[in-house]
């Protein structure tokens, strides 16, 4: 009797113990998806705790590891950029800076937690808190005078470019709630105006063009009728916004533009890196250290960061076998969302998805996104929705 009651007890605290862990790493992937519109360094603390909660519950109840096929590409990415950081000159700080490939783990914890109804709530959050960083970004240009390509809209984030990107993935995640959802479209139609204006106001050209690809896509997927609107939406655009904004976005098409013959300067240097090191490339976050030695001369500035190109960066960062990891992790998610909308299984999140794909697609030719911490959570996570719905969700949680 009393062996009976000793082991109810330790089955209902470690029924207990899993309870905690199911509500901790819930509450802390929605904190992600919150924080990374706010701050990096609370996203990356929250996402801890969540992979904490996630190899608790994968070792103590010895779950099996859920993850769509895209992951495995995203694996293999992740093996050769460790292989180019081993043939790097700087192995030791191109191992150190190949800690962001950790946030692929994004992939199968955001599966785990997000199971059933909790995907499409997950939309609501991710619309929400860019409700309030789109109206911070707009009382920053309105109130506080950020207004010009020397101080521009950031939120509360470290670069405009981060900030835009962000907004620019929850457009495409509000207006597929809009056009595929069944629930909450209002709110998401009361948010898109203010979406809308706070990246215009970035004056950042690659997040609006981003953004009108998007948007082109998610309108060709419900009918290809509603294209007739994006006209429209352009005339707006130019009736409405300020002169500099106007003029910024039209710069994008001027050959003479500097910064345009830049990025052209740019992918002839990455083309270079990459015929000089073409298995293993220059080595992780090398590109800057060693851009002087392939500067195209038609160059306007002697140092860059990055080369402003997402597949042309990982080449030349981390050579071909790289690219074809993450060549094969766009076409995985392509193939099997684009599966998932044509049958009409989670239809709304497949269409959330494929829209962050896009958003990354298209901005990366002119940005690496890819790299950018903040843009990365977010688009894990947006990827993973439609792959988590068809789990149920625990009972105990």
């Amino acid at each position: 009797m009393h062996a009976h009651a000793a082991v109810s007890a330790d089955s209902s605290d470690s029924m207990g113990a899993v309870d905690r862990l199911e509500q901790v790493g819930l509450v802390a992937i929605f904190g992600v998806a919150v924080a990374l519109q706010f701050s990096i360094a609370a996203a990356q603390s929250l996402l801890a705790v969540a992979i904490a909660c996630w190899l608790a519950l994968v070792i103590t109840r010895r779950e099996p590891i859920v993850v769509p096929r895209f992951f495995w590409a995203l694996a293999a990415l992740a093996g050769a950029t460790l292989l180019s950081a081993a043939f790097s000159p700087a192995a030791a700080q191109g191992f150190a800076d190949s800690k962001q490939l950790l946030l692929f783990l994004v992939v199968p914890v955001s599966i785990r937690f997000l199971s059933g109804h909790r995907g499409a709530t997950m939309v609501t959050v991710i619309v929400t808190a860019g409700a309030i960083s789109a109206a911070y970004g707009i009382f920053q240009y309105g109130i506080l005078d950020y207004n010009s390509l020397d101080l521009r809209v950031r939120g509360s984030l470290g670069h405009w470019m981060t900030y835009s990107g962000l907004l620019t993935l929850v457009i495409g995640v509000a207006l597929a709630r809009i056009l595929f959802g069944e629930r909450d479209r209002m709110w998401a139609a009361l948010v898109m105006p203010a979406l809308g204006v706070a990246i215009a106001l970035t004056f950042t050209r690659t997040a609006m063009v981003a953004a009108f690809a998007t948007v082109a896509l998610l309108f060709i997927l419900k009918d290809l009728r509603l294209l007739a609107i994006l006209p429209v939406l352009a005339a707006l655009f130019f009736a409405a916004a300020p002169t500099r904004i106007t003029a910024r976005f039209v710069s994008t098409f001027n050959m003479n533009d500097p910064t345009i013959r830049d990025r052209v300067a740019m992918l002839n240097a990455g083309r270079a890196m990459v015929l000089a090191h073409p298995l293993t490339g220059v080595g992780p976050t090398m590109v800057e250290a060693r851009y002087p030695e392939f500067r195209d001369p038609s160059a306007v500035e002697p140092v860059v960061a990055h080369l402003h190109n997402v597949p042309m960066q990982i080449a030349a960062e981390r050579g071909v076998i790289a690219l074809a990891a993450w060549l094969a992790f766009v076409g995985l998610a392509l193939v099997d969302l684009g599966r998932l909308f044509r049958t009409g299984e989670r239809r709304m999140l497949a269409a959330v998805a494929l829209a962050a794909l896009v958003t990354m697609l298209a901005g990366g030719l002119f940005e690496y996104n890819f790299g950018d911490s903040e843009f990365l959570m977010l688009l894990l996570i947006v990827l993973s929705l439609p792959f988590a719905a068809p789990r149920s969700t625990p009972a105990h949680a």
